[in-house]
């Protein structure tokens, strides 16, 4: 039975209450629950829509609403179409019913398989939640977050919903049916982009919860799910220019020699990075007086340098730690269903940000032993967390059990430090983690793609992990040049890796030289912030001659691009831009640049062709409607066409739009 409430069409079918109801321009929220209410809209991604009017109509044991640009059909048997203003169908359930609806004409299917499958789990009110969507041949699937596989068009895979080191799932897909989607349901799970069926699965859930906008453009769908989900800050000016870090300075003197040898070799320099285990013990989140005897002394001097400090914060708490006994009393930590919650990694377990007075806990911390000395840059590391083994089924939080909504924790982990700094009346926050789901972006979230090896396999698995992250509405988004594990800094072939990585980090949105490099270092003692070891150097001038020259070339480049990079910040902030996307972006009519997945622009006006291989000096480059100079040459050619561009040691092929504000800056 059909039904219209406060603008909402509503169905109620046996056990299942169906809301379709607008939810901002041209876009629908569809929620579906075999409970007898809905969940409130305390941890849902969806900020409150834009008031818009739905046009319903009920007719009989049919129903439609429309909201601009999107229609949704429901059938008599309760299955949803969703079409554009021209009739174009953007998708539909899978339906294989006894009773099943073409029109007005009745079929059946044996199959008896319902588009929306809730099973019960025994003993409570949740479900294993499956939906199912018909599969389209042409249809192409772009976005999801960040999974370490070099497929940018995500269509043929299978992903698992859940956060891992290194993977950030941000359930919003952009369609080249002209639609996004965005599952909104923060539980464990998994989708398939099935050639026969796409097939969407909540492991332990309450009710179906998504929202989908129709565009006419890539653009226009990316612009319409940021002003549902929120948009990233004006990125602050240090987030402009190049970042330092290894894992780890061990001592305040150490990390103030690598930032005055930048100085001294007048190489810019906006931010540099106190790694990990600087504590005594995970949870103090304070430095090892030991060690860093003067962090107010360490940040004026790194200011007079125009360097900005972040440190590393971990959301562990060791046992040992003098926090431990107090956030366990207060119940500010994550539970363990069976056993001990200690161990979840090594001594220590992971305090629990989803608790409002757990984050404000935490914040206090950070303010009193970080923040009153200056430090106004956290990184946020940890943030799937990086539980034992993934157990998802044996962690549960303050809000619920971490089967059913452990995708949530990096965003709250980054409100907690967001709005602690707000408080202090910050503006332009950026803090960096490594992790995030729908919405982390308006907590000031610049996510790092993780752990990665230091390979060109796992450089071309970051140019698809950083274009997805853009596309799920995280434009703010880094990697660490030259990637984590194994780049051992006296082998020729890791400089080769190291050098295309750095080109390529020129022109992502957040340039950051990291990495654990060999040979390591040993620890400087058995206790506190001693005790951990550290990598082989890791500055540009830790390489070699050739390898630095060609570093300090894009610091110098990407110094230059300062004005065009901020006229990109402002574009996310204002409106969701992506600031690296996939050529079809821009160029939605060419055909062409749907199938390109090894170049991408910075902008509109700033085409990349990363060198993605060892040994490659020369490559094919698409370059698509325009004139185009080659910033290595000069050179000047008409788009439309592939040509083969020079990709020497020391440059990869770059691009820019003939007349446009960034030529000036680029040749």
């Amino acid at each position: 039975m059909f039904s219209i409430k406060d603008n909402a069409l509503l169905r109620r079918n046996d056990k299942e209450l169906l809301r379709i109801e607008p939810w901002g321009k041209n876009s629908l929220r569809v929620r579906a629950t075999q409970r007898c209410e809905f969940l409130s809209d305390e941890h849902s991604a969806l900020e409150a829509p834009e008031k818009t009017e739905a046009d319903i109509i009920i007719e009989g044991n049919t129903a439609v609403i429309t909201n601009g640009n999107i229609t949704c059909h429901v059938s008599s048997g309760g299955v949803l179409l969703f079409t554009d203003r021209n009739g174009k169908v953007l998708f539909e359930e899978y339906d294989r019913t006894r009773d099943m609806y073409e029109g007005s004409k009745k079929f059946a299917s044996a199959l008896e398989i319902d588009p929306r499958t809730f099973q019960p789990k025994a003993g409570c009110d949740g479900y294993k939640l499956i939906y199912r969507i018909e599969a389209y041949d042409d249809e192409r699937f772009y976005g999801m977050g960040q999974y370490q596989q070099p497929f940018l068009n995500v269509k043929g895979c299978v992903l698992e919903l859940a956060q891992r080191n290194s993977q950030a799932s941000v359930p919003f897909v952009l369609s080249s049916r002209g639609y996004g989607m965005l599952w909104n349901n923060p539980a464990i799970g998994k989708v398939t982009f099935g050639k026969n069926v796409t097939e969407w699965e909540a492991y332990s859930t309450k009710q179906l919860d998504y929202w989908i906008t129709a565009g006419d453009t890539p653009a226009e769908i990316e612009e319409a799910y940021a002003r549902a989900t929120g948009t990233v800050p004006m990125m602050p000016e240090y987030g402009l220019g190049f970042w330092q870090c290894k894992l780890r300075y061990q001592t305040q003197e150490e990390l103030l020699e690598v930032a005055r040898g930048y100085k001294k070799r007048g190489i810019p320099l906006d931010v540099i990075v106190a790694d990990f285990f600087h504590w005594p013990h995970e949870g103090d989140w304070k430095f090892d007086p030991e060690y860093w005897p003067d962090p107010a002394a360490m940040v004026r001097e790194l200011d007079e340098m125009g360097v900005k400090l972040m440190v590393s914060v971990w959301p562990t708490v060791d046992g040992e730690s003098e926090n431990y006994e107090e956030m366990r009393e207060l119940g500010y930590l994550s539970r363990s269903e069976y056993g001990k919650r200690l161990g979840q990694l090594g001594n220590a377990c992971i305090f629990d940000p989803t608790n409002p007075d757990a984050r404000k806990y935490v914040w206090g911390k950070l303010k009193e032993n970080y923040y009153k000395d200056g430090i106004q840059i956290f990184w946020l590391d940890e943030a799937e967390p990086e539980f034992t083994g993934y157990e998802f089924e044996h962690y549960r939080y303050f809000i619920g059990a971490d089967l059913e909504m452990g995708n949530i924790f990096p965003k709250y982990y980054a409100r907690m430090a967001y709005e602690g700094m707000a408080e202090e009346g910050q503006e332009n926050i950026l803090n960096l983690l490594r992790c995030a789901w729908a919405g982390s972006q308006k907590y000031g979230a610049l996510v790092w793609s993780g752990d990665i090896d230091s390979s060109f396999r796992a450089l071309r698995n970051q140019l698809a992990a950083g274009l997805n992250m853009g596309l799920s509405g995280i434009p703010w988004w880094t990697t660490d040049i030259g990637g984590f594990h194994g780049g051992n800094i006296n082998d020729d072939a890791f400089k080769e890796v190291l050098v295309r990585w750095f080109a390529f980090g020129a022109f992502c949105p957040v340039m950051r030289l990291h990495g654990f490099r060999e040979p390591f270092k040993p620890a400087l003692s058995d206790h506190g912030g001693g005790k951990q070891i550290s990598g082989a150097e890791n500055e540009i001038w830790s390489y070699g001659e050739e390898v630095y020259e060609i570093c300090k070339k894009y610091i110098t480049l990407r110094e230059n691009m300062r004005p065009y990079t901020r006229s990109l910040m402002k574009e996310a902030h204002e409106k969701g831009t992506p600031v690296i996307r996939p050529l079809f972006y821009d160029f939605p009519q060419d055909k062409a640049c749907a199938e390109i997945e090894d170049e991408f622009m910075f902008g509109p006006d700033v085409l990349v062709a990363p060198i993605l291989y060892a040994g490659v000096r020369e490559r094919e480059v698409y370059l698509p409607e325009g004139e185009w100079k080659n910033i290595n040459d000069g050179k000047c050619y008409a788009g439309g066409q592939t040509i083969c561009a020079d990709a020497p040691y020391e440059a990869i092929p770059v691009f820019v739009r003939a007349g446009s504000e960034a030529e000036k800056y680029l040749l």
